[in-house]
């Protein structure tokens, strides 16, 4: 939304609610944690206000270089902060920003009509949580500058030169007496900024890292805005009509961005912003969003003799195969929970509403062969929901879907306690009596899968449930799938794939992953699933043996060169199930010598893409992947 503000923002316009002290005491209150993600947290809080700017119309630049000396460096091209003195405070209004909570432009209206920070603490906590804090403001012709260290002003503000050129720039170091990790990870950061950059068009978001032996240069840029986004998600998708559809309103106090468009799969994709925040859990806009086109499809199939009255299709079925992003901007935003994750503006639910009847409602009269098509796909999804209830209701009936009806081959714990079981999904029956024997019984449960599991990429949820794999697995974590997964029924805090270091054990690990993106999402969102990593290489010497693992071939052979090659026996496990029960529980199982990769999902987006890229309907696009990825391959089995 650009929109500039009639009002002057100046220092009348910083209003101070309380001040900084609690900030070093307390960190955890205002970034949500001491990790790497609240170390993250700093850089996005300078970029929001950045983004602010943006919103009211006097930006369109923001640069965020990581520095070799651990400094973050944000520089926006906005109106920079005010420079004038404060008349209650008595400083400049920059100082007062910076070590005052609550303090800023946000608050009376007069500063920003649209705003993401609502708190008013992003600049000052940062202050307080970096060991030096330098601030460059470029306004009326000069250049000010101030230095902090610790949130403590070392010199007032100060007239360092003059410029042609206007906004803040903001140079921090981290404060190790605060934070467990003070290295910024460069991907998040891309991912994030990648977000805003597809959210707000025309602005122009560059991540520069001159650290050493990781010098990259990325900028985000995109003209087409949310239209861009839509397309980015459906690359490798074939869609159902030639371009997205893109609904835009504009009022004075709100703007509802809405670009959606169908695709031949069976998964709904849908995220819904607010200001440019993330709104996880939805709210009335997203509401707002299904209602109107649960509502327009029936509508028009019904009006054009495609549908009859009693034939109403239902909020899913005419969401199947949808990629959808609903954006919206308004004054004063309302967001349940300090995580800012669901809107509440009751009044937004209408806005979207009424935007998606005048726009889509049109799209589907001005093109009755796209609008006939789609309302036989949702019939269509509509039979297959039916079916995929069938398979459920027999499903059911058998105790697939029940916790208390395990299957056969799993070999159980004999803990319940859910927080301190693990289980491990092996390869093969050979592996996974081996693993059998060598588990701690107490808490490791060992289900064989035979063969690879159904794609289900490329399968909706009646064929899910038919393959005997995936029914083993759903029974045996007791938590149901899809809509109606319940994480409380979980029986395991670890799932764990475990399979042959080779090309197919690669595969099925991927399909397994599939099918828990797919249809038990959260099981990777909050952590859940795990890879184990069994060696690939055993160097049994008389001194006692010793495991290396895929990508460890030039440590190996250092360690053999130290021994000059002599009275050593390498052996190179083609699966799981040449390791005895020993061996196995020594290098794989073992919780105190283990080594685990935990899957998470920074990043949906790229996740969604990925997973259709390697298990979608297009080779062709797998072909270029592998062709550009295959110097990533350091051990092949042919």
């Amino acid at each position: 939304m650009t929109q500039k503000v009639t009002e002057q923002y100046t220092e009348d316009a910083i209003q101070v609610l309380e001040g900084l002290d609690p900030v070093r005491k307390r960190p955890g209150m205002y970034i949500g944690s001491t990790d790497e993600r609240g170390l993250q947290h700093l850089i996005i809080e300078i970029v929001d206000n950045s983004i602010d700017e943006a919103l009211a119309g006097y930006c369109d630049k923001i640069t965020v270089t990581l520095m070799k000396n651990g400094a973050c460096c944000v520089r926006d091209n906005g109106r920079g902060i005010p420079t004038g003195m404060h008349k209650t405070e008595h400083k400049s209004a920059v100082e007062v920003v910076l070590t005052k909570l609550h303090a800023g432009g946000k608050f009376g209206g007069k500063g920003y009509k649209i705003s993401g920070g609502l708190h008013g603490v992003g600049l000052s906590v940062v202050n307080a949580l970096s060991t030096d804090l330098e601030v460059d403001v470029y306004q009326n012709s000069k250049i000010y500058h101030q230095d902090y260290k610790r949130g403590v002003p070392q010199n007032p503000l100060t007239v360092v030169g003059s410029t042609n050129e206007t906004g803040t720039q903001i140079t921090f170091i981290p404060d190790p007496e605060i934070f467990e990790i003070t290295e910024f990870n460069y991907d998040t950061l891309k991912t994030r900024f990648k977000e805003i950059a597809f959210l707000n068009k025309g602005l122009s978001i560059t991540l520069i890292d001159e650290r050493e032996g990781r010098e990259r240069n990325e900028t985000f840029h995109y003209e087409g805005g949310i239209v861009e986004f839509v397309e980015a998600l459906n690359k490798g998708r074939d869609t159902l009509f030639p371009k997205p559809i893109y609904i835009n309103k504009e009022a004075e106090n709100y703007q509802v961005e809405i670009c959606f468009q169908y695709n031949d799969g069976y998964n709904e994709v849908v995220h819904a912003y607010a200001n440019n925040i993330n709104t996880e859990e939805g709210g009335t806009h997203l509401v707002g969003f299904k209602n109107a086109l649960t509502k327009i499809i029936n509508d028009y199939g019904v009006q054009n003799k495609i549908l009859k009255e009693t034939d109403k299709l239902s909020g899913e079925d005419v969401r199947e195969g949808i990629t959808a992003i609903i954006s919206v901007k308004l004054t004063e935003p309302q967001f349940e929970g300090q995580t800012k994750t669901k809107l509440g503006n009751s009044e937004m639910r209408g806005y979207v509403e009424k935007a998606m009847q005048d726009g889509f409602g049109a799209y589907l009269e001005e093109n009755p062969g796209p609008a006939h098509e789609l309302v036989l796909k949702c019939v269509t999804a509509q039979r297959a929901r039916d079916a995929a209830r069938s398979a459920r209701e027999l499903t059911r009936r058998k105790g697939v879907l029940e916790s208390t009806s395990l299957p056969g081959k799993l070999a159980d714990c004999t803990s319940k306690n859910a927080s301190e079981c693990e289980i491990f999904l092996v390869e093969g029956d050979s592996a996974g009596g081996t693993a059998k024997e060598g588990r701690d019984r107490r808490f490791q449960a060992i289900l064989p899968l035979r063969g690879k599991i159904l794609n289900v990429e490329k399968a909706r949820l009646h064929k899910v449930l038919e393959n005997n794999e995936i029914k083993a697995m759903i029974t045996a974590f007791g938590c149901g799938i899809s809509n109606e997964f319940d994480e409380s029924k979980l029986r395991y805090d670890k799932i764990i794939c475990m399979t042959d270091a080779d090309v197919d054990g690669s595969h099925i690990r991927i399909l397994m992953l599939t099918f828990f993106f797919r249809f038990m999402r959260p099981l990777i969102e909050h952590g859940h699933v795990y890879i184990a990593q069994p060696p690939l290489y055993r160097v049994k010497r008389p001194s006692g043996d010793r495991y290396f693992f895929t990508g460890e071939e030039d440590q190996m052979n250092m360690y053999l060169d130290s021994f000059g090659r002599k009275n050593y026996e390498v052996q190179r496990y083609k699966g799981l199930g040449e390791m005895n029960a020993e061996q196995l529980w020594e290098t794989t199982m073992n919780p105190e010598t283990r080594t685990m990769l935990q899957v998470t999902m920074d990043d949906a987006f790229e996740a969604d893409q990925i997973f259709t890229l390697l298990m979608g309907e297009q080779p062709e696009l797998r072909r270029e992947f592998i062709a550009q990825n295959h110097d990533l391959v350091t051990d092949l089995d042919i």
